[in-house]
């Protein structure tokens, strides 16, 4: 106990200094921070890879659910605390003189800091772009290909790591996680990651081995909770320290606690399990005009534009089994659309204009 505050009164020192003396990227951070957003791999990342390489972005829902689970599952086995809270509550601060930190619109998660779920979430998914980047590139033989390639390596792996530290400095300069927290959070993503560049098994999943998935993980996540709360350990004991510490009531936002991103991110999987075992998958992405580059322009950008517009759709929180049951639908609508609604849409229309032209 004493080790773990005297990491998080380091910790808080750290937050202070990045406070006051980057106030000036105040802005830039918190778009960073909104960046490594794990919602942003289903609504931009995935539509964009998906498209030009559908293994790649198969393997990216994939990477993006698991790694988020095994999220919830470390949050709630490490009890970790975030700063916004944890100055306000720390015993080791004299005459209760606790330090200023500044709060934003951001700041208020409710569930556990550790680890980030920004920092896993943004390095798992860059570490699947990156290396699908560079598997193109690999198999170049020739003396100028194999410099061209380290070069390139070299060029994405610093790419990474500029994103990743931006982002983890950016979620400790809104004092919504401690350093250890975030450094956590992408070591975490990557191990994920890399244990799905050895899992080839995901390319050909029924909808059964989805909905099987889909299961153990919603089975495993509420026997976990429920055996704990049997044993007298409250996991969702963050929630009500969020709302008393949170410098806004209206920052506290139900899509940040623990259940609310399990169900968001079961439905994303389901979703894409269901699209791509769908006929309309078969007909679109696996026909001829799959391999045009005009189908494929053509469905990233219907993708993106569809996705947009499911944004504006705002799930009512007044009720919150309500909330998780359209938080599902709402996730899985949205794979759903991408692999297979948008392209059968685009095929179609091809279809049709090539019969005219003809």
């Amino acid at each position: 106990a004493i080790k773990m505050d005297l990491l998080h009164s380091n910790g808080v020192l750290i937050i202070q200094h990045l406070q006051r003396d980057y106030r000036a990227y105040q802005d830039f951070l918190n778009f960073m921070s909104h960046v490594g957003d794990p919602r942003n791999i289903f609504s931009i990342y995935f539509p964009l890879w998906f498209q030009l390489n559908q293994v790649v972005g198969t393997k990216m829902i994939w990477v993006a659910v698991i790694g988020d689970w095994f999220n919830l599952i470390f949050k709630w086995i490490l009890f970790g605390h975030r700063p916004y809270w944890w100055v306000q509550e720390a015993m080791i601060y004299p005459n209760q003189s606790s330090p200023c930190l500044e709060q934003f619109p951001i700041t208020c998660e409710t569930g556990p800091g550790s680890p980030s779920g920004h920092a896993m979430g943004s390095s798992c998914v860059w570490y699947v772009m990156v290396t699908a980047a560079l598997s193109y590139t690999v198999r170049w033989k020739d003396k100028s290909a194999v410099t061209l390639h380290r070069l390139t390596w070299s060029f994405l792996w610093s790419i990474f790591w500029i994103i990743q530290i931006i982002v983890c400095i950016s979620r400790v300069f809104i004092a919504t996680h401690f350093p250890h927290q975030v450094i956590l959070g992408v070591f975490a993503g990557i191990l994920v990651a890399e244990a799905f560049e050895h899992t080839p098994a995901i390319q050909t999943a029924s909808l059964r081995m989805y909905i099987k998935t889909n299961l153990f993980l919603f089975v495993f996540a509420l026997g976990f909770y429920l055996v704990l709360k049997l044993l007298d350990i409250d996991l969702l004991w963050s929630v009500p320290k969020a709302k008393k510490w949170c410098a806004n009531p209206d920052w506290i936002n139900i899509d940040t606690t623990p259940f609310a991103g399990l169900v968001r991110n079961l439905g994303a999987l389901f979703g894409l399990g269901l699209g791509i075992n769908s006929e309309m998958f078969v007909m679109s992405c696996k026909g001829k005009n799959s391999c045009k580059i005009s189908f494929r322009l053509l469905c990233i950008a219907a993708s993106l534009a569809m996705l947009q517009l499911y944004n504006f759709v705002k799930i009512p929180t007044h009720t919150e089994y309500l909330f998780y049951i359209l938080s599902f639908c709402k996730s899985a609508a949205m794979p759903l659309t991408v692999v297979a609604l948008v392209p059968y849409c685009v095929h179609s229309l091809m279809r049709t204009t090539e019969k005219k032209l003809n």
